[in-house]
């Protein structure tokens, strides 16, 4: 068998992602197609593209190919906010009414329906670490949990046509919070409050910034919140998970909204990219903060970024009141904008302790393991994420290729 030696990796046992995710998921119409990335001391060994990036059109999935990437636009947002940390323009434990004055007051929701809500006021303050770590008391929209978020729906509040940076924060002032803050875990629009943030302190609209201290720096030449021209051939179509194991069209990459500029800069899911863009902002934190000689956060900041920042150490199960995330509860924890794996038996999925990613709601993912100096992502289009097992098989079959 094949080993290489360099990397200590299997390539021969590399290959069974691709014939794994072609018989059990591409061949049976579950997914379009994929893209996967496998890095090992920071070289990539396995870059593998296959299936369909549009089926419709019956166009080939590429290793250039455009996608959607949701949520993990989160970590993006985190890493530019603990930018302007490091520049001492805020701290942590700041209440979050010190940079927005209308949230001075927030109340907890006990009973009623939008417009006519019961409610009290928050027990506790909420900080920017709240913000940070989804234990903020702010809630998502297409959860479909509680009238909260109920209000978030009819409200649109995880994005629309006319919703901007602004208008969600004075929107959100106005509604009550799931719970006072810093007392529960929920998946939230958290991280788009922290793109507003960005912008106060940084005093530079969200594109710019990300352009400026992130893309530009670490070479991410398609990454943005639109898809530009010279980009629209390449990008992918979006589908829908149907009951029976099918999926439906859910975005024609030719009248997506992404080929407009939008008004709402969502730092909470709002950018597109492609595997080897995110693989250089994967590969930044997997060195400690640097790549290719442009450092883009501090060694010790992204130590910090990446311990389990959830009160009184507890996991994610021990914490969440709400059924989405974007990774398995079990064993993980939630530091500085992504999940942190705490317990490997306890997630019964392999990995290592202090493993760190997240994922996007069309089925992207990512994950940085410093123990085996490893950086894995998977990109592909059907939403919603949890649809199947993907990244608990896509686990079984790298960390089964290590020698």
């Amino acid at each position: 068998m094949q080993e290489s030696i360099t990397s200590g990796v299997s390539l021969d046992r590399l290959k069974r992602i691709t014939r794994h995710f072609d018989e059990n998921y591409i061949q049976p119409g579950k997914i379009p197609g994929a893209v996967t990335l496998v890095a090992r001391h920071g070289k990539v060994l396995w870059c593998e593209a296959q299936g369909l990036r549009d089926v419709e059109r019956d166009l080939p999935m590429e290793r250039d190919t455009v996608f959607r990437i949701y949520s993990m636009t989160k970590p993006i947002t985190s890493i530019a906010m603990m930018q302007l940390y490091e520049q001492g323009k805020f701290l942590l434990n700041d209440p979050v009414h010190k940079y927005i004055p209308s949230w001075r007051n927030l109340q907890v929701y006990t009973g009623g329906r939008y417009p006519d809500f019961e409610t009290e006021p928050a027990a506790t303050t909420m900080t920017i670490r709240d913000l940070m770590t989804h234990t903020s008391g702010l809630t998502y929209g297409f959860t479909e949990r509680t009238e909260v978020d109920a209000a978030y729906r009819q409200l649109k509040l995880d994005g629309s046509s006319i919703l901007t940076l602004d208008k969600l924060v004075d929107r959100l002032a106005e509604l009550p919070l799931e719970f006072s803050p810093g007392t529960a875990w929920n998946y939230s629009v958290s991280t788009d409050v922290l793109g507003y943030l960005v912008e106060l302190l940084s005093g530079k609209p969200l594109d710019a910034y990300f352009r400026e201290h992130i893309f530009e720096p670490l070479g991410m030449a398609d990454t943005g919140f639109q898809v530009r021209q010279d980009q629209q051939e390449r990008f992918a179509a979006c589908y829908l998970y149907q009951p029976g194991d099918t999926m439906k069209l859910q975005d024609d990459p030719e009248r997506s909204r992404y080929l407009k500029e939008p008004k709402f800069l969502s730092g909470g899911g709002g950018l597109v990219s492609t595997i080897d863009d995110y693989f250089r902002f994967a590969q930044a934190l997997c060195q400690g903060g640097a790549y290719q000689g442009q450092r883009i956060i501090g060694r010790k900041t992204l130590e910090f970024m990446r311990l389990n920042h959830l009160p009184g150490g507890k996991d994610l199960p021990g914490l969440s009141i709400g059924g989405f995330s974007e990774t398995p509860y079990a064993g993980s924890g939630f530091g500085l904008g992504f999940s942190v794996k705490t317990d490997v038996a306890s997630s019964a999925t392999i990995g290592s302790e202090g493993e760190f990613g997240w994922g996007g709601l069309a089925s992207t993912s990512f994950f940085v393991d410093p123990v085996e100096d490893m950086v894995v992502l998977f990109m592909t289009q059907l939403m919603p994420s949890s649809s199947y097992p993907i990244r608990q098989d896509l686990r079984a079959l790298v960390y089964g290729a290590l020698n």
